[in-house]
């Protein structure tokens, strides 16, 4: 039986942004069964574009018009997808559809189409993500929203894949009473090289216009919020004795956060503190990855983090924030420190003086634990059996 599974909550493919799209990206193109049909819903805010249809990775994408009204957009845009797949696979007659719906943003709305979904034979599977409401970029009553709405997601699901062990564990202890059925995959990681050769004139002329040399950066690569720690970053990188630089690639451009921190840690005065904006070309970004002495990641917040899986697969020393996600997925294969003074700083100065041997053994460790557990190939087989086998 062909199996069709409408994938709500990215922002469609080809990817353009970040982990959603990504892996998107990745079940789509990696498909090793034939019994399943992808639906994927793609967002634009052209309405000329809204009622386009498309083949990508052999997935069928749609087309969902989404206006500017602010942070709502996301709502706006699962419901309408929901709505969208909902008709066309009553229109075409589909045989139990699976509705698989990224991220914890309508629940206060499932009410009104779970018993349509059940009715027509079909189940709803949902990615509960990381904690949304915990998130300080959003306002109080936004973040009361958020939890609310993973209560009733929660409630509402058939199926939760969780991409973190901890998340799955959150979600059968704290909603215990709706008995919900869980199952863990977690998110993939790349782990080839980049095509790019060590020098080839895209990095040589990367490294050339920030003043960065091989070897000699440590590597932050991430959103700039304050739950991904950049204040403790900044401030224990300057306060250690290394002589490398911090290359941080992330968008600032507008953003407060920036101007606060800059006020608060003086860093622009630290001529090893380089903000590179945001890199698109994925193999730039891979080898820079390479080619840094160190990753520093910082994110608080979440499940299996997709910047931290790339910088396992590709940075040889790996500096974590001491939370259970983190350590879920590095295990072993990394370095820890939490936000008391001096640790992360210390930190850096010992790392700065390891041996070639004990590199090259976190390198082993932490490539190790995404071959074995993160690969795209094992995460893709992970879910076909999910979507095809497993009721």
């Amino acid at each position: 039986m062909l199996r069709h599974v409408f994938i709500i909550g990215s922002k469609g493919i080809p990817a353009k942004y970040g982990g959603y799209e990504t892996f998107v990206e990745y079940l789509t193109k990696r498909k090793i069964t034939r019994n399943i049909q992808y639906h994927v819903a793609c967002k634009v805010t052209n309405k000329v574009n809204s009622k386009g249809r498309f083949d990508y990775n052999g997935a069928d994408c749609f087309n969902v018009y989404v206006p500017q009204i602010g942070p709502a957009q996301a709502i706006y845009y699962d419901i309408s997808a929901l709505i969208k797949s909902i008709n066309y696979a009553e229109l075409h007659n589909i045989k139990e559809p699976i509705f698989y719906i990224l991220a914890c943003r309508i629940g206060p709305f499932m009410n009104c189409v779970v018993n349509k979904i059940h009715s027509m034979g079909g189940t709803i599977y949902v990615n509960p993500d990381g904690h949304e409401w915990m998130r300080s970029k959003w306002s109080y009553p936004v973040r009361k929203y958020w939890k609310f709405s993973e209560k009733l997601m929660v409630k509402n699901a058939d199926l939760l894949i969780c991409d973190s062990k901890n998340i799955e564990k959150y979600i059968r202890s704290t909603y215990a009473d709706y008995k919900p059925r869980t199952t863990f995959i977690a998110y993939g990681s790349d782990v080839e090289k980049s095509k790019l050769g060590n020098g080839d004139s895209k990095i040589v002329s990367w490294f050339n216009h920030f003043g960065v040399n091989a070897k000699q950066y440590y590597l932050i690569v991430g959103r700039f919020v304050p739950e991904n720690n950049y204040e403790t970053m900044i401030r224990e990188f300057m306060k250690s004795s290394t002589s490398k630089d911090l290359v941080i690639v992330t968008d600032v451009r507008k953003n407060k956060f920036y101007k606060n921190l800059s006020l608060k840690t003086n860093f622009k005065h630290d001529n090893r503190i380089k903000f590179v904006g945001t890199i698109y070309d994925e193999e730039l970004l891979k080898k820079i990855r390479e080619l840094a002495y160190g990753y520093i990641h910082g994110h608080s917040v979440g499940g299996t983090n997709p910047s931290l899986l790339e910088a396992l697969s590709s940075t040889k020393i790996n500096l974590l924030y001491d939370v259970s996600f983190n350590r879920e997925v590095a295990q072993n294969g990394a370095r820890y420190w939490s936000t008391k003074n001096g640790d992360l700083s210390n930190l850096i100065n010992n790392s700065d003086a390891l041996n070639s041997y004990d590199i090259d053994k976190l390198d082993e460790l932490s490539t190790n634990r995404i071959v074995s557990h993160y690969s795209w190939d094992k995460i893709i087989k992970d879910y076909e059996y999910v979507l095809t086998v497993k009721k």
